[in-house]
């Protein structure tokens, strides 16, 4: 598949930015040592990647899913082979004592990456899941800068999103939170992040669940009504190492995208993939209808499709990478724009939040409505759209 194709577009994003500054980026990485954290889940592999071909001292990776470790490891001997810096991968969850004792016997890093959230809208859709959300999203981050602090790591990079930005879901509310929380600590050590647009066929993504169809012989689905900002893998591993390395502290880099050039329906891209796939697709009005016209359309070179309106809760109507507030650099790079910020946050809210999470841990017992009320509480101008319908009700 022409992944570029498929988004709308003709040629790699940042393709100029890393072109001119190469040498001072193979000249940071082969003279550093750097721990990737979620560093097996899509944006993690592409980010763990840009730093191994360009030979680091060191490169330690950490995730909790094992196998998606042993393909990394596999993808990279495939494409790059071997390096001489000490290169070892860890299955290990971040919020365990297990990574505990693994950073307390190194953690001997120059730059620590961050790449671990959990990143679906879907996952707001019980107060278990939102927990665990605010506990990745939000404590994990907090403790792994505390390690880094203790550890004299010179730069802590981690993963915001566009969501961040006027959030109207809670995966966007609790990564804006997150920001906050790294003001704080950007007192005590150098912290830059990157919002991000939809990375392409990421794991768990939808046009991911169009591979993943078309193997199972399944129909394809996907709205019709929302227009979404796409980068490739590749191009969100170089954003991630771009702002670790050249981002001041407390930057947030975003990649400079025209909504005339760049702006696209799932619905669109499904055709045209099917389209790349050889097929043709065609147009169902139920889910009954789709599931059963697979093996009849298949056989004459059609897909059944069924692309409808969205109503689930969380889903933003357009997309953005500030808000009118916040203060651009748009001038140093060509395709990567920088929000620039002060130290700026609120102690008691960010105290506040940390005493509430606390207390509902401690009952055992918490509502999503709980958490909404407190997230409303962080950040007052916060739109959830509460709708009652979810993803995993839908096909």
């Amino acid at each position: 598949m022409d992944t570029l194709e498929l988004i709308g577009r003709s040629s790699e994003l940042f393709a100029q930015d890393i072109t001119v500054n190469e040498t001072l980026l193979t000249s940071a990485v082969g003279s550093s040592r750097f721990l990737v954290l979620g560093g097996a889940g899509s944006i993690g592999q592409a980010t763990v990647k840009e730093i191994f071909k360009r030979n680091p001292q060191k490169l330690h990776v950490v995730d909790i899913s094992e196998n998606n470790l042993v393909e990394l490891v596999r993808d990279i001997r495939s494409s790059f082979g071997y390096i001489a810096g000490d290169f070892q991968t860890f299955a290990l969850d971040i919020g365990s004592l297990e990574y505990d004792a693994f950073i307390e016997a190194d953690g001997q890093y120059d730059y620590v990456l961050n790449l671990s959230a959990l990143k679906h809208v879907r996952s707001e859709k019980d107060p278990y899941t939102l927990m665990r959300m605010i506990d990745v999203n939000i404590f994990n981050t907090e403790k792994t800068i505390n390690q880094s602090i203790v550890k004299g790591v010179k730069k802590y990079f981690c993963v915001s999103t566009d969501k961040a930005a006027n959030p109207v879901n809670m995966m966007g509310a609790s990564k804006r939170i997150m920001e906050m929380f790294l003001m704080r600590k950007s007192q005590q050590i150098d912290i830059s992040t990157a919002r991000f647009a939809n990375v392409a066929f990421s794991d768990g993504s939808l046009l991911h669940g169009f591979n993943q169809r078309m193997q199972k012989r399944q129909p394809i689905v996907a709205p019709n009504d929302i227009k979404r900002y796409f980068v490739i893998p590749k191009e969100s591993g170089e954003l991630c190492l771009m702002s670790c390395i050249f981002g001041e502290n407390r930057d947030i880099f975003f990649p400079k995208l025209s909504e005339d050039l760049h702006l696209i329906t799932f619905a669109e891209i499904a055709v045209k993939y099917l389209k790349q796939a050889g097929y043709e697709s065609y147009l169902c009005s139920t889910e009954e209808e789709a599931r059963s016209k697979v093996e009849e359309m298949i056989k004459i070179g059609k897909w059944p499709c069924l692309f409808t309106k969205s109503d689930t809760t969380g889903e933003k109507d357009f997309e953005e990478f500030f808000t009118a507030g916040e203060t651009l650099d748009l001038a140093k790079f060509t395709n990567l724009g920088i929000i620039k910020n002060e130290a700026i946050f609120d102690l008691d809210k960010l105290l506040y939040f940390e005493k509430s999470v606390e207390l509902m841990k401690k009952a055992r017992k918490w509502g999503k409505e709980e958490i909404v009320d407190l997230f409303h509480e962080m950040i007052p101008s916060f739109g959830h759209k509460e709708t009652g319908k979810y993803l995993d009700a839908k096909m």
